[in-house]
This record gives C-alpha cells, structure tokens and sequence, in this order.
C-alpha cells in the first residue's frame, strides 16, 4: 500500500505528509507492545486542493493503511458530501447522518466539498449535520475517520467557521495542481493501463499541447480529471476511425494516430 501510495504521479506534499502520520502511528504501535505510553492524537484528515488532484484516490489507499496499522477495524471507504448529509426538514439532517455514519463505521468517511455543509449563519440544516458529525467523532472515537475535502480557502474558512469541527482535525494535506510533466506522465499511465500505444511524433504533439497549458495560473482547472478527458477523447476519435474500416488488426485496435491527435484539434480538445 505504502507502494500503492509512493506509485501515483505527482504529490509531493501528500506523500511526505502521510509517510510522517504513517511513521507516527506504527512507532506508537510499537511504543505499546514494549509497555510504553501512546500519544493519543485523532486521525482525521483535511484534504484540500483542486479538484482532480487525488483526494478521493489517497483516501481510499489511507483507509486501508490505517487498517494494517490497527487504527481501523475493516477499513472500508464510504464517501459522501452535503446531498448525502443534509435533508430538507429539521429532525431528518441527524437521522441522515446516523445512517452514513452507521454505513462508514469501521472505515474511513470521506466528505467532498466539505464547506458546503454549512452555507451560511442561517444553514440550521447544515448546522445540524456538523452537530450529529461531531458526536460521531466523539462516540466512535477508535472506529470512524473522517476526511473532509474541498478547495484550500473555502475549507479554511469552513473550519475557522465551526470551532468544534477544527478542534478534532490535526493533520492538513495540501494537494498541489499536477505540473504539464505530471499530466503527461497520467496520459502515458492511462495509455499503458489501457493497451493503446502511440509513436514519437503523437507523443511530441501531446506534449506540446499539455506543455502550452497555463496550468498555474488556470482557474478552476481539473486537472487528473481534464487529462482523463483527453486519454477518453482520443480514444472515442481512433474509434471512430476505426469504425469506417472493413477489417481492423490487433496492432490497429491498439495505435492513436496523428489523424486522432488532428481530430482532436480540430474539436478544440486541448482547449476544452
């Protein structure tokens, strides 16, 4: 898993942050079977950053960590976010939340968009779902994690909003917007993943169209996602080229073209 963890592109941040919770939590374990005191900390976690940077993934992959390491009994990953939290009359919010909380016992809860919880100083909606969380927290204390997921500023000003909420999260990871070079090493993992294959010239005209990307600077940007979208275009476009052929080979089935690439230029898809 720690592999499984170290193996995804780009992260930087992420992955030195969990390697040090990591790192914590097997010492303590340690520090036990010698008869030694544990610091006793919570393990909830704040992802933040743009979307498509990996949250959900590394999530999934803690989940299980934290199950080898004794934190977790099963591990399991249940994720959800303010449709799944929040009902439409007062009373039914808590009743919600028991029931996601109930499914995510055990595991790992993981909360997208966590600052839409609480919308504004009127939310009681939202006010209760935080409620009813926080006394999930305390009273599955050894048997739930929660993660909470969003922009990095909005969820900022989501915790700094709900005291109590801040008060039971300790560990903050930061994940970064992926570089051209990491997209264009998620292509190659999609393509590898998938069977397609692609020659030099394909392979420098993709790399100029991600590398012309103001990746920085880009509002918004979706990164993981927006190159899984071009991987899935591409694709779509070498099928619909293939698909006008009477008889199409193994080695055809399994090559994008410049004629792909072209088509996708000519759709705006880098610009899309």
């Amino acid at each position: 898993l720690q592999q499984q963890l170290d193996s995804l592109v780009g992260l930087p941040n992420a992955k030195r942050e969990l390697r040090h919770l990591i790192n914590f939590i097997k010492i303590q374990g340690m520090r036990v079977d010698h008869g030694l005191a544990s610091v006793k900390m919570t393990y909830h976690l704040v992802f933040t950053g743009n979307p498509g940077t990996g949250k959900t993934t590394v999530a999934r992959i803690i989940g299980r960590i934290y199950k080898l390491l004794g934190v977790l009994s099963s591990g399991h990953f249940v994720e959800t976010d303010r449709a799944g939290l929040v009902a439409g009359y007062v009373g039914q919010t808590a009743l919600k939340v028991q029931d996601v909380v109930k499914k995510a016992t055990g595991g790992v809860l993981f909360i997208d968009e966590a600052y839409a919880l609480v919308q504004d100083d009127k939310d009681v909606f939202g006010k209760e779902a935080i409620d009813s969380l926080l006394k999930a927290m305390e009273d599955l204390r050894d048997e739930l994690v929660i993660i909470v997921a969003g922009y990095e500023h909005l969820m900022e000003r989501f915790l700094q909003a709900n005291p109590g909420f801040k008060s039971r999260f300790n560990h903050f990871v930061a994940f970064e917007n992926f570089t051209t070079d990491e997209l264009v090493a998620i292509f190659e993992q999609l393509c590898e993943k998938h069977d397609y294959v692609y020659d030099e010239a394909f392979a420098e005209a993709i790399y100029a169209q991600l590398h012309a990307l103001p990746v920085e600077t880009l509002p918004n940007f979706s990164n993981g996602r927006y190159i899984r979208n071009v991987f899935e275009k591409l694709a779509t476009l070498q099928a619909n080229r293939l698909a006008e052929q009477a008889i199409v080979t193994k080695e055809e089935l399994q090559r994008l073209t410049m004629a792909d690439f072209e088509a996708g230029m000519r759709d705006q898809l880098f610009e899309k």
